[in-house]
């Protein structure tokens, strides 16, 4: 690796990955309260802690290869897979199972399964994803950012994980129903969110354009929106079967909509537009009629 590369390999760097450990270390000791226990080589460990411990496994383990070879191309797949195992392990290693714990599992799945073959084809097509250029030379910060994934995947699924291994069983309630209907009405907002900007792309005539039609006349970021609204339903279908300390689990929807906001979602995106179309007016005009995230019909 070369001096400025090896110079950018700082203990801030070191210090975060340790940071995003302990916090998934704590959520899974709190998650992990009154849950189901499972015995692995010998070692039996609540079912939470299990999942907490695999993630990060399997992300430094991909991790390693995909540094060797410069690549970023099986970074969102491997977060795809990642939400899926853990689901179907929290399932499969529970000894009490319910039609919660199935609806939890299958959503969280679908979900997952569509936006890792989502993103994995578009980087494919693309050939790179831009944002890893200065990330991958350097091996801290590139293992670094494998960490935080291991860590987004494992606090997302938290509700959904916890609600799973618990001992705590109910019926579905009132309650549950509703964080169905919104992780429905999220997921839809979504994947047309996602097809309206990749049919806008693939038009010749749209290159270099932003788009504004369709979901994206009513929001600059319509797909985050129904990523917020989705998960804030998983954690509702989860939430009357939390006990004790599994309550912390439910900053999963609260911690999407933080990393959305404010860290590499909505301002990546707006510096990048800013960057790129600042100055045409249209853009301003679009950004001053256009809500940021909250779906509602542009102002006049």
């Amino acid at each position: 690796m070369s001096d400025s590369n090896n110079k950018s390999n700082n203990p801030k760097l070191t210090l975060a990955i340790i940071q995003a450990v302990i916090v998934a270390a704590l959520i899974a000791l709190a998650g992990s309260q009154g849950g189901a226990s499972y015995v692995l080589a010998g070692i039996e460990l609540p079912i939470f802690i299990w999942c907490a411990i695999i993630v990060f496994a399997v992300n430094w383990l991909i991790f390693l290869p995909s540094w060797l070879a410069q690549t970023e191309h099986y970074f969102d797949l491997t977060g795809s897979l990642c939400f899926v195992t853990l689901m179907l392990i929290a399932l499969t290693w529970s000894p009490q199972q319910d039609l919660r714990t199935v609806i939890l599992t299958v959503l969280v799945c679908i979900w997952a399964t569509r936006l890792g073959g989502f993103l994995f084809l578009r980087i494919r097509k693309d050939g790179s994803d831009g944002r890893f250029d200065v990330i991958k030379p350097n091996f801290t910060r590139f293992l670094l950012t494998w960490t935080l994934q291991a860590l987004w995947v494992f606090v997302t699924s938290a509700a959904a994980l916890a609600a799973i291994t618990s001992s705590h069983r109910a019926a579905l309630d009132p309650i549950a129903w509703f964080g169905i209907g919104l992780w429905i009405f999220g997921f839809c907002i979504e994947v047309t969110a996602d097809a309206q900007k990749r049919t806008f792309r693939s038009k010749v005539e749209n290159n270099g354009k932003f788009i504004q039609e369709g979901l994206w006349s009513w929001s600059r970021h319509p797909n985050y929106f129904g990523e917020i609204m989705l998960w804030t339903g998983i954690a509702l279908i989860a939430a009357p079967v939390l006990i004790g300390w599994q309550w912390v689990t439910l900053l999963s929807p609260v911690f999407v909509i933080v990393l959305l906001t404010r860290i590499s979602g909505i301002p990546m995106l707006e510096a990048r537009s800013d960057k790129r179309w600042g100055d045409d007016p249209a853009y301003q005009a679009y950004k001053a009629r256009t809500s940021q995230l909250v779906l509602r019909p542009p102002l006049s």
